[in-house]
Parts: structure tokens; C-alpha cells; sequence
């Protein structure tokens, strides 16, 4: 039955493949959530085990000690000089006397008070500033988890998946419903830990709508721009594969992770660049001392730029943090970019609370 199921899902996979996909379809779901991951340069698919595994790799939710109870998460992060919000909230309990995990995650990546230049015109073509009005353009995803662990003698082994809405407004004009899947899969022994996760298995696809006033499309038409139509945007699926190992120095702790993104989307700017598929390593590596301090450090997007002169140069997003364990609170620290040209840094707060169950 397993083996059926398997071949099932890997023949959605690869004919998914086959269908024509825009890149960078719903792309913010990749800038990632949780201040630790960030610290590590989101090189966390092996190693994540608390509440925000059920955006990173459902898997990880089962990782979850059932003596940690329900948990709770939330992020604030501001990109591009505060320009865009991305917010976070989470939540992950256990089902069936502990045995399983169910976890709900939402997310938001908005850009607010966005001047409306269509209000600007009066109806005989002249420009009035007094009509000047705002909107915001906001991506929202909304993910409910499941994972449990498999039996085994020999090693620890996980798996969940991830069912997930997406939806995507520009102001008053346009809005987007989109629905897709995503499987995770951890393997632990000892101290290696071994990450998969394939996203968006059967692909997601995003039905745009839009909505403009005959007085919007005149202007439109006036300023020679195009007027949208109704279309569905393709979001092809990704494989991520993560390998992390932690040693161990008394009442201190090191694990280096070692990420791999492959997109499968058409030829990207990455490390290893082609098409359809281009690989993107991400590196992080997390100290932990006394299982109260964690200091964190990583790299990821690599990519290549042409200078002015045609000299080509490796860039990164490198990325730092830290973490504090106060009983059953834990708050973490991350200040990292999106890899933006002008270097434009930010700094990334997240939270989580463990609520146990009483004895």
C-alpha cells in the first residue's frame, strides 16, 4: 500500500512538471518564518522540531516531545526599509493521546498605503490630487498540518504534509485563490538528521480575477496600459533536501545544516543554474549552550552578477541571530536581507510558548 501510494504521488510530481508555470509563483512563501531559521539562513529542513515546522517541513512536527504540550509562534519581520510586513502566527497541539501532531499556520506579506494614481482623474481627464487614494497589496497563506511518527527499531523516522490556501489581493482590482500540497519527510539517528520535503506536489494554482470600473479601464486605455484579464498562474513544485549533524561538547552543543532548494521551474540565477531544474544551497549552523543560549550564523542565496565592466561576482544573503530559553518561552533574534542589491538588513522578532498539559 505504501509503495502504490508513493509511485501515486511521484506520478502527480512529474506530470506536474509538464505543465507551464511562472517563476517566482508565490514566492513569498519561501522568505520563511521563525527568527531561527532565519539566523541559520533558512537551513532547517532536517533539523526543525517546534511549531514553525509546519511551514518549513510538516515532518518536524512530530518531533515535537509530547511533554512540550501545545505551542504557540508568532513573527514580525519588516523587508526593503519597512517598505513590506511579513507576519506570522502559528499553532500546533497533540491528537490521538500524543501519538500525532495538528498544526495551523497563518502568514502575511503585505505592502501597504500604495497611492491609487487611477483616482487621481476627474472625468474630463483632469488631475485632481484631492482623489488621491491608498491600497494594499497582501499575499495570505493559511496551512493546516499534519504529521506522525513511523514505527521503527532502528532510527526515528517522521512524515506529515502540509494542505494549503493561498490568497492574494491588489487592492480593489484584482484578487487570487490558490490551493496546494506539500509532503515532509525526517529521519533521525543519533545525532544525523535527514530532511526532504517536495512543495506544491500536484502543483498550486493561483485563479486571478479582476475588477476595474469602465472609468478605471478608460484610464487605463488613455495611459497605455494593458487591462488584465481573468488567468491562473502555475506554481511548479520544489524538492528541498536538508543534512544536519550536531556534536556534542558537555553542556554544549554544535549542528551544522547543509540545504538544497531545487526548483523545477525553468533556469533560475543559483548556484547550479539550468533548466527545468536549478539548485540552491543553504547553509546554517546553530550553537547552543546549556539549552538556554543559541547562537546562530548562515548563507544562502548564492547567485551570480554582472558588473558595469561584464565582470561576473558570487553575491549571498548572509544572515545572523540568536535565541533565549526562558522556561516555557522562547524568543528569537535574526538580522539577515532578502539578498537585495541595496543591502537593505532587517531584523526578523519571533516568539514561541510551550503550554504543557497537567499532570
Amino acid at each position: 500500500m505504501f509503495i502504490r501510494q508513493s509511485f501515486t504521488i511521484l506520478s502527480l510530481f512529474f506530470f506536474s512538471l509538464s505543465l507551464s508555470a511562472q517563476k517566482y509563483s508565490n514566492e513569498f512563501l519561501s522568505i520563511g518564518v521563525g527568527a531561527r531559521a532565519q539566523g541559520m539562513g533558512n537551513a532547517i529542513i532536517a533539523s526543525v522540531d517546534d511549531v514553525t515546522a509546519g511551514v518549513w517541513n510538516p515532518a518536524g512536527l512530530a518531533q515535537i516531545d509530547l511533554d512540550r504540550g501545545l505551542q504557540l509562534g508568532a513573527m514580525h519581520s519588516e523587508w526593503f526599509g519597512g517598505v513590506g510586513k511579513f507576519d506570522y502566527l502559528g499553532l500546533v497541539f497533540p491528537i490521538s493521546q500524543g501519538k500525532r501532531r495538528l498544526g495551523i499556520s497563518l502568514i502575511r506579506f503585505g505592502i501597504d498605503e500604495i497611492p491609487n494614481t487611477l483616482s487621481l482623474y476627474e472625468s474630463d481627464g483632469t488631475i485632481n490630487f484631492d482623489n488621491l487614494r491608498e491600497f494594499s497589496a497582501a499575499d495570505y497563506a493559511f496551512l493546516i498540518s499534519y504529521a506522525q511518527k513511523l514505527k521503527s527499531q532502528r532510527a526515528n523516522i517522521s512524515f506529515g504534509g502540509n494542505v494549503k490556501v493561498v490568497h492574494r489581493t491588489i487592492g480593489p482590482f484584482a484578487t487570487s485563490w490558490g490551493f496546494g500540497l506539500d509532503l515532509g519527510l525526517q529521519y533521525r539517528l543519533n545525532k544525523l538528521s535527514l530532511g526532504l520535503v517536495a512543495k506544491d506536489i500536484t502543483t498550486t494554482f493561483n485563479a486571478w480575477s479582476f475588477s476595474f470600473t469602465d472609468q478605471e479601464k478608460e484610464i487605463l486605455e488613455i495611459t497605455n496600459n494593458e487591462i488584465p484579464i481573468n488567468s491562473v498562474e502555475i506554481t511548479n513544485p520544489q524538492i528541498l533536501l536538508g543534512l544536519a549533524y550536531r556534536f556534542e561538547f558537555g553542556q554544549s552543543s554544535l549542528q551544522p545544516e547543509v540545504n538544497w532548494i531545487i526548483t523545477t521551474d525553468g533556469q533560475r540565477n543559483t548556484l547550479i543554474s539550468s533548466a527545468p531544474f536549478s539548485f540552491d544551497p543553504a547553509i546554517g549552523m546553530e550553537y547552543n549552550y546549556r539549552g538556554f543560549l543559541n547562537l546562530r550564523g548562515g548563507m544562502s542565496q548564492f547567485q551570480r552578477e554582472k558588473d558595469f565592466d561584464g565582470s561576473e561576482q558570487l553575491t549571498l544573503r548572509p544572515s545572523i541571530g540568536l535565541g533565549f530559553q526562558l522556561g516555557a518561552l522562547t524568543i528569537d533574534y535574526a538580522f539577515t536581507d532578502l539578498g537585495s542589491q541595496e543591502n537593505t538588513f532587517s531584523h526578523v522578532i519571533s516568539a514561541m510558548l510551550m503550554i504543557k498539559p497537567k499532570e
